[in-house]
């Protein structure tokens, strides 16, 4: 046998997983790793070029049996992993909406992992549930957020992974409320509401929440509203819905929407849903951390009425993925509706209910120490240095947007209301698809060339581009050459089309 004595046996004494001095010494080598990945980032293709099991093809088909260098780990890194990574923070990267790194949002990252606690009650690691309900109150009162919603009172905040994991939580914690209050309606007369434009995580709760697929009402939206959801088209299909005995009773309103940041008039939406005891629940995934500067605060007016309300600090607040905010007015319906509490897990400050114990407010048991990363951003940084890093995005926005305008080869198709630009290169006038396959083919053009990355939509049938500024490194040098690209490859396309 080979190995069999002495030196397997040293190997495997000699591991020792968690080193002071080797973490030290491994930990500069990452850090430099990724100090040098942003400071070359812009040398990568912004979209990965490689094919479907490219990685399966140049690294062995088992783990190895004995320890490797992490210098050797580092180049297959740099040389194999790199390759076939979508480079996020790329200052090229235009595409779905920004997920934002920073050096503060990485430090509380590198903490939270050093600390590695798994803080499902507040008994398991006392600091990691206070400083999560402190940062989640700051973060309210930086969107001056109704009193609700901070902890003093019923309300609170929690910090879910993802916005799809929010209105999850919000729809069962609506749900069970709902069916405690009539017991004689059953899950199949359940309706849940939004727009054609509400994000697809919606459809997704409510299949996992049991809610029939018929009864999830996405209403359509038009230009004439600037796809924002129409007040008069859910009164009708409610009052149509209560008139055949089916029970509304979510209605998902949303700030800043995927295809093309509409925002949907929360004012008259909570007064219908106050005035249908419907749960209120407020998507701004996106547009949220806009809110925290004056100036677009408006677009939170009317969440007085809402019953939970979740952005994405994660999408452009500078707090590394994953961190989304939700919040709620009465914390008691997610615990009423998450809530377990086996033998295994019972103390005396849970049952003496001194404490939140967050595994109560999320679907998962264990969670990480995310809020150590929002921590750091806001103290790092400070509000006023967070409302201008938005704002600088927002004029760069403008400035794209500007530069489409000049050109009128090229048509801006929805109001840009934050920093995502929904356009089109307008199709000759006898083309058989309005220009589907012209966008099809400039988005595909640009993308393939490594040089930035773009995502689509589609908005009234039409096949539209998106231009979403967001990622930390992006300046006007950088639109400019964006811009420069989609005319040079449009003129290709016009020149082709022409032939």
């Amino acid at each position: 046998m080979e190995n069999c004595n002495g030196e397997d046996m040293k190997q495997r004494v000699a591991l020792k997983p968690m080193d002071a001095e080797q973490l030290r010494e491994y930990g500069h080598k990452v850090v430099d790793f990724v100090a040098d990945y942003y400071k070359s980032i812009e040398s990568f293709p912004v979209l990965s070029q490689v094919k479907p099991g490219y990685l399966k093809e140049i690294l062995p088909q088992s783990a190895p049996n004995h320890p490797e260098p992490l210098e050797d780990v580092l180049n297959d890194l740099q040389h194999k992993i790199v390759p076939g990574v979508t480079h996020w923070q790329s200052p090229n990267y235009f595409a779905y909406f920004p997920s934002n790194s920073s050096t503060a949002g990485f430090l509380g990252e590198m903490l939270s992992a050093g600390f590695n606690i798994v803080g499902f009650s507040w008994l398991t690691s006392p600091a990691a549930t206070e400083l999560e309900v402190i940062v989640m109150d700051w973060l309210a009162k930086m969107l001056k957020l109704p009193e609700q919603f901070l902890s003093s009172g019923n309300g609170g905040g929690v910090i879910q992974g993802t916005a799809s994991e929010a209105v999850l939580v919000a729809l069962l914690a609506a749900r069970d409320r709902t069916l405690r209050r009539d017991e004689s309606v059953g899950i199949d007369r359940l309706v849940v509401y939004g727009s054609d434009q509400t994000h697809s995580a919606l459809k997704k709760a409510c299949q996992i929440a049991g809610i029939h697929p018929k009864n999830c009402r996405l209403l359509p939206t038009s230009s004439s509203t600037n796809y924002a959801l129409n007040p008069k088209v859910l009164c009708e299909t409610i009052s149509e819905d209560s008139r055949t005995g089916l029970c509304p009773f979510f209605l998902c309103a949303t700030v800043g929407t995927t295809s093309s940041t509409a925002v949907d008039p929360l004012p008259a939406l909570g007064k219908i849903a106050k005035d249908s005891k419907m749960w209120f629940h407020v998507d701004a995934a996106y547009a949220g951390s806009a809110c925290i500067c004056p100036e677009y605060r408006h677009y939170l007016d009317g969440v007085e009425e809402a019953d939970s309300f979740n952005m994405n600090a994660h999408k452009w607040l500078l707090t590394n993925f994953d961190c989304s905010a939700l919040w709620v007015k009465d914390s008691n319906s997610l615990v009423q509706a998450l809530s377990t509490n086996p033998e295994f897990l019972k103390n005396k400050v849970s049952e003496e209910r001194l404490v939140i114990d967050y595994k109560d407010w999320q679907v998962p048991l264990g969670r990480r120490f995310r809020s150590l990363k929002l921590w750091m951003v806001m103290r790092l940084y400070g509000s006023e240095n967070l409302q201008n890093y938005i704002r600088g995005h927002i004029k760069l926005a403008e400035y794209f947007e500007q530069l489409l305008v000049g050109d009128p080869r090229f048509k801006v198709v929805a109001p840009r209301t934050f920093a995502l630009v929904c356009f089109r290169l307008e199709a000759p006038k006898n083309s058989p698809d309005n220009g589907e396959k012209l966008n099809r083919d400039l988005l595909e053009a640009v993308n393939s060339s490594g040089d930035i990355f773009l995502s689509h939509t589609v908005l009234s049938g039409q096949f539209i581009l998106r231009v979403a500024v967001g990622a930390p490194l992006t300046e006007e040098r950088h639109i400019k050459a964006a811009w420069k690209l989609l005319q040079e490859k449009a003129t290709l396309l016009l020149e082709q089309d022409a032939l």
